[in-house]
């Protein structure tokens, strides 16, 4: 601990402690006369200068310099970005203050509630307020500012400002029972409660177990239009965050039937520059008091926010590529208790996190009952079971069974029918046709596939072509086989097999959003499943293997929450149904948790059972963990300084590359592990390392 401590002393605290005040001054220039200091959040990169800096306010710019505008400093010689976040009479700093240079637009486009929810996300992760920032307010457009009607409101990060209920008479007081039982929100025992809470007024936190199967009025869309509705009717506003862009449409179009087009303003990244920065200023302006959008509307300065939903939370989606790879679902807790909002987090799956929270007492189980359940969900048939294997003995081991084929045949009759690949691509995987050792690369050792229908073998990581004719490094064989099909191949496949049926494939670049009710075979990779507003009328679910393989801690919960996302696609088994999910290339039910709770629709079940068993092991969630990857060298300092502190090196540092490595490090009891990624960050950063290192805290994916 001694030389960690000592080097984490050299880092500065965030905020300013005991010092000696002096008025600011600036020079030549003339400063302000009243809250002639500025205080500053400068954008910049480096973790030791991840404190607020105090500048001087020229006279010529003293009423433009307003908290939460955009502003152009110098520090260090050069010209940065920053936000102002408040002014004051005397300055902190002991010496003469640099002026201000300009003020960048005239919106106050960082409210007080985005700063201070910034901060604690930042702390949360180990990273930095301008880090986080970065993703939280979009880069300015100014013709999107000069184009926009209406005043900014005064949206300060000091106290805001007193402004009168905007709810309307009578808000605020609980409806009466009929008028929060009917609509989808009937099929859940807590869901009444649930719409009753949001209109009055209260913070409720909820994990919300959505029903399957169900008709357009009915599905998830519109429980969340009407939990959203309840909320309006209350006087508050909403912000309603789903993986894509094919969820936004859906969510949109739900929500704006009940609370109107104009109150509503979709907030993604696909809109360009422009336009989300036009639709951010509404919400900014409180033009619009909804918000439904991807991961960045997380941060949508709503006024009075009395809803934040995130849908699928266990979709990658969620999580922050950029540092400091912040989850929505954990900006959206942090932002709900500081707004004493409340916070519906569902899905048709159930995360281990989520989990933990119910059993914590944090979050209410919002669940449906038993009976809705029954008549909602489709009947799933896992391949192999039963007596499946004395008509079909390659029923457990085929790729595409007689039952999935008979299942297929058999909705196509009616309509359109869904077949799930794990992987997009052609051949993704190549393996020795005797001995099964999968082809390498020779240059990188990278897996060797078929990109395209008539290509050779090729490299997947650096695109090198291998002779067809090779011979495997461990048995000399020439023959080569397809150990991983994508969703290319796959439709080119069924496409022969059923001549004269129209084959749609969704994947990769190309999604579909939807598909109509006339017949097709329609071949997606999980997520990618076009939406069929009649319903699937079969569907298969193709190499379950792949997906309960993965080198992941959440791979079973993963696992049934992408065959739960198609399987919810397909007309329920009640009222006579003949549609079908035929689940393929997975051991009997009995045998594996995932594939039982799929079969008996029981998610929360699963992520019970996932949480019980990393009780006694102290895995994630109950312990944090930071996943440490980038140059070998400053892998192994930090994460040597990190267990100087007393956290856990889990295993060992591992190369992954001639210019790579990883390391994993768990929480030691009673320190927190936020803290010190960031000192030994800012610690790396005054000392200007040169060996980059890329840490992320809470990883939805291990090391690889």
């Amino acid at each position: 601990m001694g030389e960690v401590e000592e080097q984490l002393t050299l880092v500065p605290p965030p905020a300013g402690g005991p010092r000696r005040r002096r008025s600011g001054t600036a020079g030549d220039r003339a400063v302000a006369e009243h809250d002639p200091v500025a205080r500053v959040v400068v954008d910049t990169p480096l973790a030791h200068l991840d404190r607020i800096f105090e500048y001087a306010v020229p006279s010529e710019l003293d009423d433009d310099v307003r908290p939460g505008v955009r502003v152009r400093v110098r520090m260090a010689g050069r010209q940065h970005d920053g936000f102002v976040v408040g002014r004051s009479a005397e300055a902190d700093h002991p010496g003469r203050l640099v002026p201000l240079l300009r003020v960048v637009g005239h919106e106050q486009v960082l409210t007080q509630d985005v700063l201070a929810a910034a901060r604690e996300v930042a702390d949360h992760y180990g990273g930095t307020l301008a880090d986080v920032l970065r993703l939280a307010v979009p880069p300015r457009h100014a013709r999107a500012e000069r184009s926009g009607t209406g005043a900014s409101a005064d949206l300060s990060a000091g106290d805001p400002p007193t402004r009168a209920d905007p709810r309307p008479a009578g808000a605020g007081q609980p409806p009466a029972p009929g008028e929060v039982a009917d609509g989808p929100w009937s099929a859940y025992p807590a869901g009444p409660a649930l719409l009753r809470r949001l209109r009055s007024g209260e913070a409720p936190v909820a994990a919300w177990t959505a029903l399957p199967g169900r008709p357009p009025e009915q599905d998830w869309p519109a429980a969340v239009a009407q939990a959203v509705a309840a909320t309006r009717a209350g006087g508050r506003g909403a912000v309603v965050v789903v993986p894509d862009r094919r969820d936004v449409d859906r969510v949109l179009t739900a929500v704006a039937a009940v609370v109107g087009e104009e109150d509503c303003v979709a907030l993604t990244a696909d809109l360009g520059p422009e336009a989300r920065y036009r639709a951010f200023l509404r919400v900014l302006r409180g033009q619009a008091r909804v918000v439904v959008g991807t991961r960045a509307a997380a941060w949508a300065p709503v006024a009075d926010p009395g809803l934040l939903v995130c849908w699928d939370d266990g979709d990658d989606l969620h999580q922050e590529p950029r540092a400091p790879y912040p989850h929505v679902r954990e900006v959206l807790r942090l932002r709900a208790d500081r707004a004493r909002a409340g916070l519906l987090v569902g899905g048709l799956g159930r995360s281990v996190p989520l989990q933990a929270w119910v059993t914590a007492g944090v979050a209410a189980d919002v669940a449906p009952a038993r009976a809705a359940v029954r008549s909602s969900a489709p009947a799933v048939v896992v391949a192999g079971e039963g007596r499946q294997e004395d008509r079909d003995p390659a029923a457990r081991t085929a790729r595409i069974p007689s039952l999935a084929w008979q299942a297929l045949r058999a909705g196509l009759d009616t309509g359109p029918v869904l077949v799930q690949v794990p992987r997009q691509g052609y051949v993704v995987a190549l393996a020795c046709q005797d001995c099964r050792t999968p082809v390498r690369c020779p240059r990188c050792e990278g897996p060797v596939g078929v990109p395209t229908a008539g290509r050779g073998p090729a490299c997947r990581w650096c695109g090198l072509g291998v002779a067809d004719r090779s011979r495997c490094r461990s048995c000399g064989s020439e023959r080569l086989r397809a150990s991983g099909v994508g969703e290319r191949r796959t439709a080119e496949e069924l496409g022969r097999a059923f001549p004269g049926v129209r084959v749609v494939s969704s994947g990769g670049a190309q999604v579909v959003a939807c598909v109509d009710d006339s017949p097709a075979l329609v071949v997606a990779t999980p997520g990618a499943e076009p939406w069929a507003p009649g319903g699937y009328r079969a569907a298969a679910l193709l190499d379950g293997w792949q997906l309960l393989d993965r080198a992941s801690l959440d791979a079973a919960v993963e696992a049934l929450r992408r065959w739960a996302a198609a399987a919810a696609l397909v007309r329920p088994a009640a009222g006579g149904s003949t549609a079908r999910v035929v689940l393929c290339g997975v051991p009997p039910h009995a045998q594996v948790p995932a594939v039982e709770a799929l079969v008996r629709w029981d998610p929360v079940w699963l992520a019970a059972r996932e949480l019980a068993d990393r009780v006694d092991l102290g895995l994630p969630p109950l312990r944090r963990h930071v996943l440490l990857r980038g140059a070998p060298a400053g892998v192994a300092a930090f994460a040597a300084q990190l267990a100087e502190a007393g956290h856990v090196l889990l295993g060992e540092v591992r190369a992954t590359g001639p210019d790579e490595a990883v390391a994993v490090l768990g929480e030691a009891q009673g320190r927190p592990l936020a803290e010190d990624v960031r000192a030994v960050r800012a610690v790396r950063s005054a000392r200007k390392a040169d060996d980059p290192v890329r840490a992320v805290l809470d990883p939805v994916e291990g090391p690889r």
